[in-house]
């Protein structure tokens, strides 16, 4: 017989933070993997070079091999397929080139400089690129950082691609590589090795334990700004805009933490993200059901329940083997799409950007396997209703990476299992044995925001 479960509102303790998690540094080692495995890939595409953009947004595939961005300013790194590195950079970050963690030669192009900024030295960019090798009879792949269907389109600046195709004589030879590096199938940077998980579990702690710290901060009368001061952290840069709305958002086109101030009944949004993971959560400002505006009375059983079980049917469902398809339709089935009105992935890849592509669609024959960083990312929409949101970031490790990474990393491992312990334990959510969990809140959802003892757990019937 099939046990059954439902989920109740109940008190429970806070789930365990690491306020004392030091960074981790990605071997020379690795970053020397990095850039072979690419080699690789580009050798079974016969592919010359790699032309990688970058900017401060979208400097991920720059900074895998770098091991920086550009910040400020536009950056090129082409990539041979001998494995010589030349990094084309403005004013403000060659001095960055001696730190490359891959090394290359540096080359000025004062182009990528800020508006106004002395252009001495300037050359032609099509003739920077030629000095590195590429030529009419080159095979070169141009690296943005969006997937496209049509290998043709470049999401690059026009002046950027316009002098790859001066340089190589036409378009001809010129393809969209962007797939190389974050293909969900085989992109190289979708599989991460027990250093790189560690690197990035440092951000998913710590973004989920600012979001315990603001969620354990809300009360009436407090501004957004005062709660979203709580999700900065240790002086890191986020990788998404941090969230803390109360009531309606967007008003006069903010995006950002206002002077309003938190009223009861209010719905309620927090996010915060950093290198490796998002935590995000959406509630009632409220201490219990009888606080909440009438028009939403049923909140709870309407949406909160319907959500979390659907998180949790996430959670258990995934193991490594399985299809994004297969994740997809364990979503659908439970929580389907025609009436509760998601729209995006539920589920997606993470590293350094939020959001590094997705293996988790409808039919998708992509395999989830070890090493794999993956969001909870389900939205659903019920109109008239606040949203609910326990986005956090979990792993996907086979025996052999768990063992590296409880060798080399103990700390690490040691707050992986304090994480799941508190998920199976309190939480009584099934975690499959290859599931690490990244974020301290992963399962963890408080419904009613000024009530901070309570939370929803499963519970046999």
């Amino acid at each position: 017989m099939t046990q059954q479960y439902e989920y109740r509102l109940t008190r429970i303790p806070a789930p365990p933070t690491f306020t004392d998690a030091r960074s981790v540094i990605i071997p020379d080692a690795v970053m020397q993997q990095r850039l072979a495995a690419l080699l690789q890939r580009m050798n079974a595409q016969q592919l010359d070079y790699l032309v990688i953009y970058a900017d401060k947004e979208h400097g991920g595939n720059f900074e895998y091999l770098a091991g920086f961005i550009p910040r400020f300013e536009e950056a090129l790194l082409v990539v041979s397929a001998g494995g010589s590195l030349s990094y084309i950079m403005g004013n403000e970050n060659l001095k960055l080139v001696p730190f490359a963690r891959n090394p290359g030669t540096c080359l000025h192009a004062p182009i990528f400089s800020l508006p106004n900024q002395p252009m001495d030295g300037d050359q032609p960019l099509h003739k920077l690129l030629a000095s590195c090798g590429i030529g009419t009879m080159s095979r070169t792949g141009i690296v943005g950082w969006k997937l496209f269907a049509d290998l043709a389109l470049f999401d690059v600046p026009a002046f950027v691609a316009d002098a790859v195709f001066q340089a190589s004589g036409g378009k001809q030879r010129i393809s969209n590589a962007t797939g190389l590096f974050i293909s969900p199938h085989d992109g190289v940077r979708i599989r991460n090795r027990a250093a790189e998980v560690a690197f990035y579990e440092y951000g998913a702690n710590l973004a989920s334990g600012s979001l315990l710290n603001a969620l354990d901060a809300v009360e009436i009368g407090l501004s957004e700004k005062a709660i979203g001061q709580r999700l900065a952290a240790a002086g890191q840069p986020n990788n998404v805009i941090s969230i803390a709305a109360t009531g309606d958002r967007f008003s006069h086109a903010t995006l950002y933490p206002r002077d309003k101030l938190i009223a009861l009944g209010d719905r309620f949004s927090l996010t915060v993200g950093y290198k490796g993971g998002l935590s995000s959560r959406a509630a009632y400002v409220v201490t219990c059901a009888d606080d909440l505006p009438a028009q939403v009375a049923d909140y709870l059983t309407r949406v909160a329940v319907p959500y979390y079980h659907t998180v949790v049917s996430w959670l258990e469902r995934l193991k490594c083997g399985i299809t994004g398809g297969e994740l997809y339709q364990t979503v659908e089935n439970v929580l389907p799409k025609e009436r509760w009105h998601w729209h995006l992935n539920p589920g997606h890849l993470v590293a350094d950007e939020e959001w590094l592509c997705s293996p988790v669609s409808a039919g998708s024959s992509a395999v989830l396997s070890s090493g794999m960083l993956l969001q909870i990312d389900i939205i659903p929409s019920v109109p008239g209703y606040a949203g609910c949101s326990i986005e956090d970031t979990v792993a996907l490790a086979d025996a052999q990476l768990q063992q590296e990474i409880a060798a080399s990393y103990p700390q690490v491992w040691q707050r992986m299992q304090a994480r799941r312990r508190y998920v199976e334990q309190v939480l009584h959510i099934r975690l499959h044995q290859d599931v690490l969990l990244l974020s301290n809140t992963v399962g963890y959802l408080r419904p009613w925001l000024l009530d901070k003892t309570q939370a929803l757990v499963k519970a046999a019937t």
